[in-house]
């Protein structure tokens, strides 16, 4: 094979390689979910339309093949949905932000307290990182934490709301959950104290 027709064959390739990911975006959609270089915003308040999610991480109800009991959830932390499991191999599927490249993990818990309105203290790792953050932020709008917390075991780590909603899909927290507040307020009453949370991550190939 000549260089020139390598050359042209590759370039074919990479084209319908791009194609491909523009006609089928979910196919390629964890190799993009890439880390959102953002910061917290203790004090930010976003505007109410920024709140409303539209398309794939929308609040909806979907089809969830499962052997797990309704009211179980079920974290899926490369595709970014939060399952509530419901009768009949149905859940309702929530849009989710999740911890960074380093603060992902798996395993199972049970949600052992919930909050509204959660003060923030963000944990010392967060602050050597970024030396500006509050050592303290009562709760209420423009609190990191969001509207609402549910905390996972004797973890660190939460399922909250946001003042950032822009960050749902994105990897980029310290391995906490977020949801917009208006989810992780309705995921809030329906789910009580006790509850099973399965934290699923894939095996990275």
């Amino acid at each position: 094979m000549t260089v020139r027709a390598s050359v042209f064959l590759r370039a074919a390739l990479a084209g319908a390689i791009a194609a491909a990911a523009f006609v089928l975006p979910g196919v390629f959609a964890s190799a993009q979910q890439v880390d959102m270089n953002v910061v917290d915003q203790p004090g930010y308040v976003p505007a109410p339309d920024d709140e409303q999610l539209s398309g794939v991480y929308e609040k909806q109800e979907v089809f969830f093949r499962t052997s797990e009991a309704p009211g179980t959830v079920v974290i899926d932390t490369s595709q970014r949905f939060l399952y509530l499991v419901q009768p009949n191999n149905r859940a309702l599927r929530y849009g989710i932000g999740v911890g960074r490249d380093g603060f992902q993990w798996s395993g199972l818990q049970r949600i052992s307290r919930k909050q509204e309105w959660p003060d923030w203290r963000p944990p010392p790792e967060m602050i050597e990182r970024q030396p500006y953050l509050p050592r303290f932020m009562a709760g209420g709008p423009g609190n990191p934490l969001g509207a609402r917390a549910l905390y996972l075991g004797q973890t660190i780590y939460r399922i909250h709301g946001t003042n950032q909603p822009q960050t749902i899909g994105h990897a980029v927290s310290s391995g906490c959950f977020r949801l917009v507040n208006d989810d992780v307020i309705d995921l809030f009453d329906r789910v009580p104290v006790g509850t099973k949370v399965i934290i699923r991550q894939a095996v990275a190939l």
